[in-house]
């Protein structure tokens, strides 16, 4: 009996475990990046001039290597419009009289008499409207120089509230030519561009069905 009864609570305590399963992301990337440590410099040739740290003089402060920071300008619209209807009409009708039979009394000839006549009609419209606006900036920073020179950028931003966070999240592959001069970048020049918006207040913990659930869910579905 002792057996069956550590076994039962070594079971609650793994369901415990498994009670909630954190909501997934859609930015695979790490969403900060360290600057690599910068090599070794070589003996001075005894020049001014070094290539190490290099910059035009007259250059802007745009982000070209990794662990730099830029800034994503958000402006992300989507609007989605659906209509459609449909209607369909049907009628039928019958009529047969049977004669007056002289052998039959009169109230059954009457009853003969068959008339009947019936309509169907349908009428079926729908609609749908769904419609996003996401404003804002994010600065994100350089995790990877692709080998064309574009750069693969990711970043974070977490706003801490009273009974929960809030979390903006972005990813994506900005070409260099399309930095401006202030090192930000629109969000619509951004290609496999990722953003996503999520909190993990209380309610949306509430929204999270643990395990055991699913498990009585996929056995018996509502």
């Amino acid at each position: 009996m002792s057996m069956f009864k550590s076994l039962a609570a070594s079971l609650c305590l793994a369901l415990a475990g498994c009670s909630a399963v954190p909501p997934s992301s859609i930015v695979p990337y790490p969403t900060s990046a360290r600057a690599q440590p910068a090599a070794l410099a070589s003996p001075s040739p005894g020049a001014i001039f070094q290539a190490q740290g290099y910059r035009p003089l007259f250059e802007d402060r745009r982000a070209r290597a990794v662990g730099d920071v830029l800034t994503i300008v958000i402006n992300e619209k989507a609007q989605a419009d659906k209509r459609a209807s449909a209607s369909a009409s049907s009628s039928a009708s019958v009529n047969s009289q049977a004669s007056k039979l002289s052998l039959l009394p009169a109230t059954v000839s009457d009853w003969l008499g068959l008339n009947a006549g019936g309509s169907n009609t349908s009428s079926n419209k729908e609609a749908g409207a769904a419609g996003s606006n996401f404003l804002g900036t994010l600065a994100v920073s350089v995790i990877e120089v692709l080998p064309n020179g574009n750069l693969l950028v990711s970043g974070e931003k977490q706003i801490g509230l009273d009974k929960g966070s809030e979390f903006i999240r972005f990813s994506g592959v900005v070409t260099p030519a399309s930095i401006s001069s202030g090192n930000t970048v629109p969000s619509t020049q951004v290609a496999d561009a990722r953003l996503e918006y999520r909190t993990n207040s209380q309610i949306d913990k509430s929204q999270l069905a643990s395990m055991l659930n699913r498990l009585f869910y996929s056995v018996l579905p509502l």
